[in-house]
């Protein structure tokens, strides 16, 4: 959260272009509004656009181009080229990427769910669940208008085919029920049938149907059932018909549409098998399916006995009508539905005919018949039970399935029970043995999960009873801290106790809540007010300002008091999470602002960089030319000017202050070393001027006092205007002296080269007095008399009580002093001269 605080930037990302890459103000402008033009004329060119944003070294003109892309592919590109240079437009970049791969996203699961949907249409069993599905799944996807047509009419297709569905389903149910009614309803036989017909005919159309397919399993199969029943019990005379599949795995004997011969019965495993009768006996058989009209036994199968024209008035209608539905019955091997009709012939006696007393025997005895057969189909079906059985437990399987297993052997035995009649003790017993040793396992594993969930039962009592023992000692007093470390203890152990009975989890998890809600009562109590503190550090957080210099210490104490308060008090996690979100939201806006801050403070900065990078620029680069006075008032100039702007421009980059204040006083030095040599020049020009003037006074008067030849005046004057002018004292005071030697030439000569002579010794004290205090040595034929100057110098110094005159003013006045001098006079002087100047160009 700190981390931009401790941030300092590299000596690399510091250091701005060397001076030569560094551009002039003036062409950068130049190039800035060129390519704010260029970006104003864009007007939607995205490939100018993205070139544009690629060359552009200013941000605004960047930030103005980079609304002209949209693509994914000029985003990518941008994206990839000014992540690392530009924030705001790869922020805006990134931000449009995200937009668009969102879309491409629904997109996709737009077209998943509408490809979903497609072949839920092509699906043969279409079902209901696989519709919701598909609608959960199109709720979560955003609007996708390109794909919603499409998706609405193949929903609207899905719906179309389960209505027909649910149409088909309940025409087959009110169908059935309708069937079922149809012997109860007391019609006419004759229009009874005509209805069954019917329905009948209805049956294909619903087999064919093109949902018929989504249809429940048994829907179709118990309307085929129904349709044959019904017709057994209305038909009088047996009609042939398609004789349905066997009712269970014993595989009764099928009946032809002309006879009952027997057919071989199929075994629990689904093999053909060798019939044989109840007693023992094994009738021959030549094929499972034999001709109609062969019985086991060799003879000829008893014929149909015609039905009589008329029943009498004493035969009850019921019996001869069940006689009829037992003998449809039997013809479609509905041992179970025959018993049942045989068991109500047998409970209501009625009389008959001789015929129908031999018909109803006939069809007796064919009952028996096929009852033995189902009898011994039944004990085949039987054996191969039992050895199913005895085979489960080399199976291995897992518990549950065991468990099932043996219980569906167990209905089966019972479902050849009600088929093929009771088994035999012997085979009943092996069959129960084998049951009881397969499921052994089962049962011992059952048993063990009884256990368990016993023993669990007693583990949640005792958690209850801690539970009740910690919420009695916390109503004396306790650690809200510890309180709801213990309450997150127990819902944990709780939660790990394992499986318990159903009736006595419900009461368990109701009385364990009720003791845990006493128990947790005073802390929720607690934390209700440590979540309004943990309000007031977020109302804290939000109202501080970012730009004041003590944010960063107020909010890490506010952190501090957070992790505190945390410590001390933990809140339920949801709230805990939620707070905390809100409170680092706030911190990170502050972070965010000040960091924004910080980068606009950096920008500054680095824009201070270049204006002084500039200002160095322009004066190492500077050239002056022209004569040494416009030279010394150009660079006078320039670094006046040099300097305000420097001192005009802000605080710059920390890693680059040292290195850019150092190039400045480099480039000041330089340029000041110009002005330097400039001076230095013209104060030798000056010295040589002034040494040249001098020694022309110095000739001028000794040719005065040597009394020779007349002296040219205009000579001396041309000589005099040969030399360059000094401009300032020494020239004023040459120049009266050498003046006033020239008026002397006329008729003066005489008294003035007294003068001269006079002055000679003079001038001898004044160039030891001069020498003394230039520090410059006098010679050893002087030293007594300097040792003498000295003394005297010193004694005036002392009783004026003023400073001694400085050796500039005192050379003035030698050089103003007109004096005749001898050679090593002359040297003296030069050698003052060279020491006084030197110091004062110094």
């Amino acid at each position: 959260m700190f981390e931009f605080l401790f941030k300092r930037a590299t000596e690399t990302s510091a250091i701005a272009p060397s001076p030569a890459a560094a551009p002039e103000p003036d062409a950068a402008a130049g190039r800035r509004d060129e390519q704010a033009q260029r970006a104003a004329a864009l007007n939607g060119n995205e490939a100018a656009a993205v070139a544009l944003i690629l060359e552009s070294e200013f941000a605004g003109v960047r930030q103005a181009a980079a609304e002209h892309v949209h693509t994914q592919a000029a985003l990518e590109q941008v994206l990839q080229a000014v992540r690392n240079s530009d924030r705001r437009v790869a922020k805006l970049m990134q931000g449009r990427l995200d937009a668009i791969r969102y879309q491409q996203a629904e997109q996709q699961k737009a077209q998943a769910c509408l490809d979903l949907a497609q072949r839920l249409l092509q699906d043969e069993k279409l079902t209901p669940n696989a519709v919701a599905e598909l609608d959960r799944q199109w709720q979560v996807v955003a609007e996708v208008p390109s794909l919603a047509t499409e998706y609405a009419s193949a929903r609207a297709a899905l719906a179309a085919r389960l209505e027909a569905q649910v149409n088909l389903q309940r025409v087959i149910i009110d169908a059935l029920a309708a069937l079922r009614k149809l012997p109860e309803a007391g019609l006419p036989a004759e229009e009874a049938l005509q209805a069954l017909e019917r329905h009948a005919a209805a049956q294909s159309g619903y087999q064919e149907a093109p949902e018929h397919n989504a249809l429940p399993r048994h829907l179709l199969s118990d309307f085929a059932l129904a349709v044959e029943q019904t017709r057994a019990a209305l038909t009088v005379a047996p009609k042939p018909a398609p004789a349905p599949a066997p009712v269970n795995a014993a595989a009764a004997p099928a009946a032809g549409a002309a006879g009952r011969a027997a057919s071989a019965t199929t075994g629990a495993a689904g093999h053909a098998v060798t019939p044989a009768a109840a007693d023992g006996a094994t009738p021959a058989l030549s094929d499972a399916s034999a001709p109609a009209g062969r019985a086991d036994d060799g003879e000829a199968a008893p014929r149909k006995q015609p039905k009589p024209a008329s029943a009498p008035k004493e035969v009850d209608k019921k019996f001869l009508e069940t006689l009829d539905a037992l003998e449809a019955a039997l013809e479609h091997g509905q041992l179970h539905i025959a018993a049942e009709h045989d068991k109500w012939l047998r409970e209501h006696k009625t009389r008959l005919s001789h015929a129908q007393t031999e018909h109803l025997n006939h069809v007796r005895a064919e009952l028996k018949r096929l009852g033995d057969w189902a009898r011994w189909g039944g004990n085949v079906s039987r054996e191969e039970l039992v050895k199913a059985v005895e085979e489960l437990p080399d199976q291995k399987l897992a518990m549950s399935e065991l468990a099932k297993k043996v219980g569906s052997m167990r209905d089966r035995w019972k479902q050849l029970d009600a088929v093929s009649g009771h088994a035999p003790k012997s085979l009943w017993e092996r069959f129960d043995a084998a049951c009881t040793s397969a499921y052994a396992p089962a049962a011992a594993h059952f048993k063990h999960l009884a256990d368990e969930r016993h023993a669990n039962a007693a583990k949640a009592q005792i958690l209850i009873a801690e539970t009740e023992a910690l919420a009695a000692s916390i109503a004396t007093g306790a650690d809200l801290k510890n309180v709801a470390a213990a309450g997150q203890r127990l819902r944990q152990m709780w939660g790990r106790l394992g499986t318990i009975d159903r009736k006595e989890k419900r009461k368990l998890d109701q009385t364990f809540d009720k003791v845990l809600a006493s128990m947790l009562a005073p802390l929720s109590d607690q934390r209700k007010i440590e979540a309004v503190k943990r309000e007031q550090l977020i109302t804290e957080a939000e109202a501080m300002d970012p730009s004041d210099r003590h944010t960063l210490d107020k909010l890490r104490r506010l952190q501090e008091r957070w992790q505190e308060q945390a410590k001390a008090l933990p809140l339920e996690r949801k709230i805990e999470q939620a707070l905390w979100q809100r409170f680092r939201a706030a911190c990170d806006a502050i972070f965010t602002k000040r960091k924004e801050t910080a980068h606009a403070a950096d920008h500054e900065r680095k824009a201070h960089l270049h204006a002084r990078e500039a200002i160095c620029k322009e004066l190492e680069e500077a050239t002056f030319s022209g004569e040494d006075k416009a030279q010394q008032a150009a660079i006078a100039k320039a670094l006046k000017d040099a300097a305000a702007a420097w001192h005009a421009t802000g605080t710059v980059p920390r890693a680059a202050e040292p290195r850019i204040n150092q190039r400045y006083h480099n480039a000041v030095g330089k340029v000041q070393a110009q002005a330097d040599a400039i001076k230095k020049r013209a104060g030798a020009a000056q010295a040589n001027a002034l040494r040249d003037k001098l020694r022309l006074c110095q000739s001028l008067e000794s040719a005065i006092g040597s009394n020779g030849e007349a002296i040219d005046n205009a000579d001396w004057q041309a000589k005099w205007s040969a030399l360059p002018s000094l401009g300032n004292d020494y020239e004023r005071a040459l120049n009266g002296r050498f003046n006033a030697a020239l008026a002397a030439t006329d008729g003066k000569r005489s008294a003035y080269a007294q003068e001269l002579e006079r002055n000679r010794a003079k001038l001898l004290d004044e160039v030891l007095r001069l020498e003394i205090v230039a520090g410059v040595d006098s010679g050893a034929e002087f030293a007594r008399e300097r040792l003498k100057m000295q003394v005297e110098v010193l004694q005036s110094s002392l009783k004026s009580g003023q400073k001694p005159q400085s050796a500039s003013a005192a050379y003035l006045q030698l050089c103003a002093m007109p004096a005749l001098a001898d050679a090593r006079t002359t040297s003296r002087i030069e050698q003052l001269f060279r020491r006084i100047g030197s110091s004062e160009r110094a």
